[in-house]
């Protein structure tokens, strides 16, 4: 982003953004011998447009951009199911955990399916384009122009005072009350994402504190990736030999749960 654009109008600077990022969701490939990766990155990209989206929610419909956040939304949420899986596996192998893998891969394979069926009705190839385009509409149409720096830092003050919030209610919060743990990583995540696209307006000692938002998307992200694990099996325990393995696997994975809780909670100091 050259000097002009940062001193330019925050309505021009949405497409800058979100046609790469709409172009690597429509170029995700499924089957190939990268999928499980490529259901990562697909997600990656569906986060960041939401992100996005949500950045630029003052200066659009709100209604409209809920609907639009809401269903790039259900296209992660169907290609993270899928995903679950793919960390299962490796999870099960980091523990040791013995799983029959034609039941294993059965799952993966069928979780695969379901993934495919949900984009092929999303059609993203015609429907993120058409958001693109639908919000760029919207932008032209506000009155007001508004001066990109300020309002990068106006965003990034609203993402990190959400943050904070979640992080003390986190504080205070039960071990077992996961959600507000949850919040505190997506609240991290969004943080971030937003320090990344407004790097070049960021308020001076911006890489320190995304120094610290990726330390602790990185201790959550390995604590949700254990407690997702632990959902998947438990609503699949058919996929064990028997019940007696199927609960020595869920002991000593939630054995292992419960360390990652203690290390994410050191990141909140």
């Amino acid at each position: 982003m050259n000097k002009a654009d940062r001193q330019g109008d925050a309505r021009a600077q949405f497409s800058c953004l979100a046609k790469p990022l709409i172009d690597e969701a429509i170029h995700f490939d499924a089957h190939g011998d990268d999928a499980a990766e490529n259901l990562h990155q697909l997600r990656v990209a569906l986060r960041r447009l939401r992100t996005l989206l949500w950045a630029w929610r003052p200066l659009l419909d709100r209604d409209a951009v809920e609907r639009e956040r809401a269903f790039l939304r259900r296209v992660a949420a169907a290609a993270g199911e899928a995903r679950d899986w793919d960390i299962a596996a490796i999870q099960l192998q980091a523990e040791g955990i013995e799983l029959p893998s034609v039941r294993l891969d059965a799952m993966r394979r069928e979780a695969r399916k379901r993934v495919g069926v949900v984009l092929s009705a999303a059609d993203l190839k015609h429907t993120l384009p058409d958001m693109l385009n639908s919000v760029r509409a919207g932008l032209n149409t506000a009155r007001a122009r508004t001066p990109v720096r300020r309002f990068a830092r106006k965003r990034l003050r609203a993402a990190r005072d959400t943050l904070d919030k979640r992080i003390r209610y986190a504080r205070k919060a039960s071990r077992g009350e996961y959600a507000a743990w949850h919040d505190v990583r997506k609240g991290a995540k969004k943080l971030r994402y937003l320090l990344e696209f407004f790097a070049p307006m960021a308020a001076h000692g911006y890489r320190k504190r995304l120094k610290a938002l990726k330390k602790i998307q990185k201790r959550f992200g390995n604590l949700n990736d254990s407690v997702a694990t632990q959902r998947l099996l438990k609503d699949h325990r058919d996929v064990f030999a028997d019940d007696a393995a199927a609960q020595a696997a869920l002991k000593k994975l939630g054995k292992e749960s419960r360390r990652r809780q203690r290390a994410a909670s050191k990141v909140l100091g």
